[in-house]
């Protein structure tokens, strides 16, 4: 019995040494504010869009055009009250982190309805963001003789994936939503290893084969009809500072890639001022820092191989 009391103190004097750690460090806690959105209502929501976008692909089957317009009716109806809510928490949270003093401002300004047109506005993309995505599915059949039809692209392609995701992201991205989009990014991120900033513009019939490794920066502009492979990287070549040392923020940092691009696996595009011309081929391993006309490929010159005897 003993034992258990001293642990117990043990354990209270801990909680509180972490407790104090809440005031002294006080940039990784969120404490005394509004709620900020929530990660699982996030992902909820991605999750409800996906059946949306894909109906009968996802967790509802055996649905038909009889029902499909109450269960879809009902998920809409749904997603305007979560996006309403999570966009307010998100606008009011952006608010309150460039504004000094902003108690008695914040109460003249109504978050949620900012949120509900927000969300709204959001909902009626949905349809441009099926034509764009069907284009994406068609590219991936398209591009890869591996693909039995295009239900499997749908079902197993985590660049299909990520890309889903991040068309949601961008549209969200361009209404100025802050914070949500990259919690949208990030989650994809995590299931299929793809980095998409929601930044990124990114044309229709868009297709990452394999896709682990690849990364693509906040201010990259991809044309219409590019393929990428695994581990591609189109990053920043160098970030900028101010005269104080800080980083210099909303420059284009990321390159351009033009209409009908292929890149192979492990290549490195890096640089704002880069552009890689509408149908070239950019090979494996391949690092570039220079822009590149249309129509040429670009390879690096094939190392020699030894061969010797293992015995």
């Amino acid at each position: 019995m003993a034992t258990d009391f001293r642990m117990k103190e043990q354990l209270s004097s801990l909680t509180d040494r972490i407790v104090d750690s809440y005031h002294d460090i006080g940039t990784i806690n969120h404490l005394g504010h509004c709620p900020l959105p929530s990660n699982s209502a996030v992902v909820e929501i991605v999750e409800e869009l996906k059946e949306i976008l894909y109906p009968g692909y996802r967790r509802r089957q055996n649905l038909h055009m009889g029902n499909v317009r109450y269960y879809v009716g009902d998920l809409i109806d749904g997603l305007h009250d979560k996006l309403t809510q999570q966009f307010a928490r998100a606008l009011r949270y952006e608010f309150d982190r460039t504004h000094e003093n902003s108690c008695d401002e914040q109460k003249r300004i109504d978050f949620e309805a900012q949120g509900q047109r927000e969300a709204v506005k959001f909902l009626e993309s949905i349809p441009s963001l099926r034509v764009a995505l069907a284009s994406d599915v068609q590219a991936g059949f398209d591009g890869d003789p591996a693909a039995s039809g295009l239900d499997e692209i749908i079902f197993c392609y985590p660049g299909l994936e990520a890309m889903t995701v991040h068309r949601i992201a961008h549209q969200l991205y361009l209404q100025k939503i802050p914070l949500i989009p990259r919690m949208m990014a990030e989650y994809s991120h995590s299931k299929t290893g793809i980095d998409i900033h929601p930044g990124a513009r990114i044309g229709e019939s868009f297709f990452i084969d394999h896709g682990t490794g690849v990364v693509i920066g906040e201010t990259c502009e991809i044309g219409r009809g590019v393929k990428v492979y695994q581990g591609v990287t189109l990053g920043a070549l160098s970030f900028p500072k101010d005269g104080d040392g800080n980083l210099v923020r909303g420059t284009k940092r990321h390159p351009t890639i033009e209409d009908g691009v292929v890149i192979y696996a492990n290549a490195t595009i890096l640089g704002g001022q880069t552009v890689i011309g509408r149908g070239s081929v950019i090979g494996a391993s391949v690092w570039l820092t220079k822009s590149v006309p249309a129509n040429t490929v670009v390879t690096i010159e094939t190392p020699s191989l030894r061969l010797r005897d293992a015995s």
